[in-house]
């Protein structure tokens, strides 16, 4: 396979390498994929994060798999345990199936290769499309907030809500960035700032429970996340955390907006009840852990509730920005979000 490279993933010389996003941003690691179960593992480590990127990652592992000799009905196995890895996140699925179909065909080693390339390129156009659409409703002087990280670090491209705000600030319409430190693990905190100063795009810091206080100073103007998958009516899960912004943000008259490529759309899922919602270790709460060792300041006893993600009701969402375009609320609440996909 050619060499690639994005933020978070290269080939070369036909191994797969992840950039350690639980590293990052004190340090720059990146490691060998080789085989699914590492894969897997940095997938539910959050080594290797997003929901696009996870789906590329897991597209390219096959190829090169299926390059280094791994027989058809192996690949199938791997595939399948790939899809388990991370089951809130659909692009995984959308991504795997179309691999899946591509390793039926008899010459299914540059069939699975070209499939591979052909996806990772498609992001990167969705990325530049989803930025495109979602500028447009950024208005000059915006003071911005947004959850999680949704950047390059994401996806092969420029990212989904933070490459709208991105290209906005390329327009000069961006006065700040609010910053969720978002958990699991600070995201927000770790990633999405150090993509926010690595571009020289204004921002600060906040803690989630923060929000509020920002929203009601009047401090705002509109909030910007991703998404991990749509359910046809329009609900969206994302991670958690999300949830508590929207419904912030409906009271404080503040628009809400999901930026995602029209993959993380899942016809299939008739609502966000009907989401797996992921549910990561008690350690995430009970304390943390990173290069300066763990701390613990929980009790050791203490029982834990700990989704990764939680459900966006469509109602609280003020726009859908997709790379096909944008789907309002009135196309949603007329039932045909998956007819403006077409």
């Amino acid at each position: 396979m050619k060499n690639i490279t994005t933020t978070s993933l290269r080939i070369r010389e036909n191994q797969l390498w992840i950039l350690d996003q639980q590293a990052l941003p004190q340090q720059s690691d990146w490691r060998p994929c080789p085989d699914v179960a590492a894969l897997v593992d940095h997938i539910r480590t959050l080594r290797v994060r997003g929901a696009p990127l996870i789906g590329l990652s897991a597209s390219l592992l096959l190829a090169l798999l299926a390059e280094g000799g791994m027989p058809q009905s192996d690949l199938y196995q791997a595939l399948e345990t790939l899809r388990e890895s991370r089951p809130t996140a659909v692009n995984l699925m959308n991504n795997l199936d179309r691999m899946k179909a591509a390793l039926a065909h008899t010459d299914f080693v540059p069939t699975l290769v070209a499939e591979a390339l052909r996806l990772v390129d498609e992001d990167r156009a969705l990325c530049d499309s989803i930025a495109d659409h979602g500028a447009e409703l950024v208005k000059p002087g915006s003071r911005l907030l947004t959850h999680c990280n949704t950047g390059g670090l994401a996806t092969a491209g420029v990212g989904t809500a933070l490459g709208v705000i991105a290209r906005a600030h390329q327009q000069g319409k961006v006065e700040q960035v609010w910053v969720d430190e978002t958990r699991p693990l600070l995201q927000g905190g770790r990633l999405t700032a150090w993509e926010l100063g690595e571009q020289r795009i204004p921002y600060r810091l906040i803690c989630d429970s923060m929000a509020a206080s920002v929203m009601a100073q009047g401090k705002v103007d509109a909030i910007w996340v991703g998404a991990d998958r749509i359910a046809a009516n329009g609900d969206v899960a994302n991670k958690i955390g999300t949830y508590s912004l929207a419904v912030l943000a409906k009271y404080h008259g503040i628009p809400f907006y999901v930026a995602a490529p029209h993959t993380t759309h899942d016809p299939h899922c008739p609502n966000g009840a009907a989401i797996p919602i992921e549910q990561r270790a008690a350690s995430e709460v009970t304390g943390v852990s990173g290069s300066f060792g763990s701390v613990q300041w929980a009790p050791e006893d203490a029982q834990v509730y700990n989704p990764a993600f939680d459900v966006t009701p469509a109602a609280l969402i003020s726009g859908w920005v997709l790379d096909v375009g944008v789907v309002t609320p009135e196309q949603v609440s007329e039932g045909i979000f998956a007819a403006s996909l077409r």
